[in-house]
């Protein structure tokens, strides 16, 4: 088999993987419901919290991160590829993963934000950019109690993250170019979100804004 066949037909299996719909046939099965019609209507960990709550909510979580851990770490052992063939087998089969779940083709081409996913992708790709990814969207989230915003600041930091580490050869580097793709496609997913954001209709987490919390603190001491 050709080796850009052989990458092609990678990447379609990790597109269609990616595309598993956790939380539209969770739903389905354990409550009878379509998720795409509650909350905000996202097929994702998120509004699964919000619908069927945290516990299921975990469960979409973990799931959709394992689609980009396997579309990255197992599809791709199927190539006779080796070298920088190989990487580059790896990243196109993580991107193509991310937009299945973003454009389920076993939910009429709607999906969640992709960011679970591509935390999947990035924990065998570049873990310790994920890291850095998970600290901005941990202060994020904190100080703002926006996950949107978490969502959006991770998607930010990991390629200005692989690019310090790389330096001169991030413009050689699939991973790098697999990060910016990520990242592009969780900013293009959060379109609805930045909008509300800018009208102050956004959901707001009150339970993990932590700078509210003081701030409510802080009011209740002085009156």
């Amino acid at each position: 088999m050709p080796p850009l066949v052989a990458v092609g037909g990678i990447a379609l299996l990790a597109y269609l993987l990616g595309g598993f719909p956790t939380a539209l046939l969770l739903g389905r099965l354990f409550f009878g419901v379509d998720i795409r019609e509650h909350g905000s209507g996202n097929v994702g960990s998120t509004n699964a919290l919000r619908v069927f709550g945290w516990q299921w909510g975990i469960v979409v979580q973990i799931v959709d991160i394992l689609k980009g851990v396997v579309a990255v770490a197992l599809l791709p052992v199927l190539l006779p590829l080796t070298g920088e063939g190989a990487e580059t087998a790896r990243v196109l089969a993580g991107v193509a993963a991310v937009a299945g779940h973003c454009w389920s083709p076993w939910a009429g081409f709607r999906g969640g934000k992709g960011v679970n996913t591509a935390a999947g992708v990035l924990a065998v790709l570049a873990p310790v950019e994920l890291l850095f990814g998970i600290g901005g969207f941990t202060l994020a989230l904190l100080s703002s109690g926006y996950v949107s915003v978490g969502s959006l600041t991770a998607a930010l930091v990991v390629p200005p993250a692989l690019l310090l580490r790389l330096g001169s050869a991030a413009g050689q580097s699939p991973v790098f170019w697999g990060a910016l793709a990520l990242a592009a496609i969780v900013i293009v997913r959060h379109r609805a979100n930045l909008k509300r954001l800018l009208q102050g209709r956004e959901h707001r987490f009150d339970a993990v804004w932590l700078l509210g919390r003081l701030r409510r603190k802080q009011n209740s001491m002085l009156q």
